[in-house]
């Protein structure tokens, strides 16, 4: 990351976070109304910023012990490959480093063109398969 971008140890505000999801085009993955109680429940954040505007962001949940998840990772498309994305990653590992056990857990969800920087450090797929479950709105 070059000497224009400056990275924080906070979470970002949840008018960061969906001004950067959108930029990512992940503006249909959350319910925005209940974005702030999400980050609120978050152990860690990163954010990288360029003249204090919010570029890239990043955060940890899990139970803060043995399991840690990197969750919403993205940099915004114009300021992609300038090394943000793994400066809040390095971060957001640091964190971890500091808190957990040696025997912690730390996974993720990456999308195909991400999968470099997290193997860069260090994440491998395993013999799991990842899955997950949407819950869907009660009806009436």
């Amino acid at each position: 990351m070059n000497d224009a971008y400056t990275c924080l140890d906070r979470l970002p505000t949840p008018g960061e976070h969906r001004r950067l999801a959108e930029s990512v085009g992940w503006e249909h993955a959350f319910a925005w109304e209940t974005m702030g109680a999400s980050l609120e429940g978050s152990l860690a954040g990163a954010v990288a910023l360029d003249g204090g505007r919010a570029v890239g962001m990043g955060r940890l949940v899990g139970d803060g012990v043995k399991y840690f998840y990197v969750q919403d990772l993205a940099v915004d498309p114009a300021h992609q490959g300038r090394g943000i994305g793994t400066a809040l990653l390095n971060r957001l590992l640091g964190h971890v480093a500091r808190t957990a056990p040696a025997t912690a857990f730390v996974g993720l969800f990456a999308t195909d063109g991400a999968v470099s920087l997290y193997q860069r450090d260090g994440f491998a797929r395993g013999d799991m398969t990842g899955m997950f479950r949407l819950v869907e709105p009660a009806r009436d």
